[in-house]
């Protein structure tokens, strides 16, 4: 009798850890496991997204698979936040939840996965951690166990001649929702980032972060919204441009 290969989830959030995540899973793992590589669009994040995801495809020569929560259709953030009738809650953004979280439940609920892979780099062992105790204990962690940094991702799809989402050229530190922004993010120097790189977004996010009364903002020690930041404002330190990592959960770090 022929016995079925456990099953392997990648969730690919269409940014350079993932992507070497699914590269190393399927190098070690192809021969003896049933490898799917998963991707939750998201109409927010950068056009460029979609054409990386399928360089990478070709790169892995796998297939990538969309996961969509059917109670969410349009995949948008902003249809999410006007259905919530807010932007961001204490634990977590519900963006994240709906369209990424509760699709990937959703999606469990009719196929089965014996162990998951996220883009968990050698810098992340703290998140790789709390998502153990707190979501799923069947983590194989490829880039930890390999020492990669966020880094070492990036050099490493460099070398393999894949050019990354244009995200990260026009100066953010992941590849999530570049287009209008994170609402996890609280510094003037992102926000004011985001303003000279996609006005247009920009002016969209404090349109409905207005109308829905969040404050995404802070400035000198208040939280405020985004059209009463000043054009000049920044925050403390260069790192205050980083925002967190969108993957199937999320969190501030």
């Amino acid at each position: 009798m022929q016995m079925t290969k456990p099953v392997i989830a990648v969730w690919f959030s269409c940014g350079a850890a993932s992507a070497v995540a699914a590269k190393l899973t399927l190098d070690k793992y192809r021969a003896t496991h049933t490898v799917r590589i998963l991707n939750n669009p998201i109409l927010e994040e950068g056009e460029d997204n979609q054409r990386f995801l399928r360089d990478v495809s070709a790169w892995l020569d796998w297939p990538i698979e969309h996961v969509i929560n059917p109670k969410y259709p349009l995949c948008s953030t902003a249809d999410v936040w006007d259905r919530r009738k807010a932007m961001v809650f204490p634990h977590g953004a519900p963006c994240t939840f709906h369209l990424k979280k509760e699709a990937r439940q959703i999606w469990e609920q009719s196929n089965h996965v014996d162990w998951l892979v996220l883009g968990f780099t050698s810098e992340e062992q703290g998140r790789h951690d709390r998502f153990k105790l707190s979501e799923r204990s069947n983590l194989l962690p490829v880039l930890i166990d390999a020492g990669m940094t966020k880094q070492d991702c990036l050099d490493y799809l460099v070398r393999a001649g894949i050019a990354l989402p244009d995200s990260y050229a026009k100066g953010f530190p992941n590849a999530n929702c570049t287009k209008r922004g994170c609402v996890k993010a609280t510094s003037p120097t992102y926000w004011n980032h985001l303003r000279t790189v996609e006005p247009e977004g920009h002016a969209a996010m404090c349109e409905q972060s207005r109308r829905l009364g969040a404050r995404l903002v802070r400035y000198k020690g208040q939280r405020i919204f985004l059209d009463e930041l000043p054009h000049d404002a920044k925050g403390r330190a260069l790192a205050s441009l980083k925002t967190p990592d969108c993957s199937i959960f999320c969190e501030e770090k």
